[in-house]
């Protein structure tokens, strides 16, 4: 089930052409969002998508990782954790213990399980509530509440809270900020940062994929958000595609 949000917050909305030109020549359903904070405006494709909540699954990892250090349940993002998992791995990769620096490269779920367990229901409910994340809803169960439910975000939520933790906004140490910060950092070159994340909720079957984070360029950020439903396997490699594609379209990278 997805929930909408308050549609007051996207007064400053513009479609964009070009964007949505990419989705439909992609044949994908899917919405894409770039957020300025510094404007408070937002560019993208599918407004009735952005605002519409969805389970984060991997992309999860982001807040994870922040309140796993924040609390201690890991000293720094190199901190092996052991490995446990009684079900056959989507990724070999994963078979190993590992600490958060190289297990969210590779999107190690059981990994991040484990920093869910150490975390503990109550501390994790406590800090995703202090994020103001999503519909903050993590239920009873502090290891899946993220790959099945009752946590959902939408496109739009998921811009503001990575806006926040660009600049060190978010109510957690500076130092945690930045370590996460660090490990998501996926290229850069003359100017600029892309950092990012994938999610597939229900992988490897038919579910919603994600792709976010942003784009620094001096002192300014653009956080973005793309989250696409997925029917195939295939599908999975157009996200960071066409994700990639719609920032090049209105000039970020």
């Amino acid at each position: 089930m997805t929930i909408s949000i308050s549609s007051t917050a996207l007064a400053g909305w513009e479609e964009n052409t070009k964007i949505s030109e990419i989705f439909k020549n992609a044949k994908v359903s899917g919405t894409f969002v770039l957020y300025d904070a510094q404007t408070v405006t937002y560019i993208g494709h599918n407004k009735h998508r952005a605002e519409k909540r969805y389970i984060p699954a991997s992309t999860f990892k982001i807040p994870n990782s922040l309140v796993g250090l924040s609390v201690g349940a890991v000293k720094s993002v190199d901190e092996v954790l052991p490995y446990k998992s009684n079900v056959p791995p989507l990724n070999k990769a994963w078979e190993k213990d590992m600490g958060l620096r190289d297990a969210i490269v590779i999107s190690n779920v059981p990994i991040y399980q484990e920093l869910a367990r150490r975390i503990g229901l109550e501390r994790m409910r406590e800090n995703v509530s202090k994020m103001n994340y999503g519909n903050k809803e993590i239920g009873d169960t502090v290891d899946t509440f993220w790959l099945k439910g009752p946590l959902e975000i939408s496109a739009i939520e998921q811009t503001q809270f990575l806006a926040k933790l660009a600049k060190s906004g978010l109510p957690l140490p500076q130092d945690c900020q930045k370590s996460v910060r660090e490990i998501i950092l996926l290229d850069k070159g003359a100017g600029w940062k892309l950092y990012g994340k994938t999610g597939w909720q229900n992988a490897p079957g038919q579910g919603v994929g994600w792709w976010v984070g942003w784009v620094q360029k001096g002192d300014y950020v653009y956080p973005f958000a793309l989250n696409m439903d997925i029917l195939k396997a295939s599908d999975a490699n157009k996200r960071v595609e066409l994700g990639t594609a719609s920032l090049k379209a209105i000039g970020i990278l």
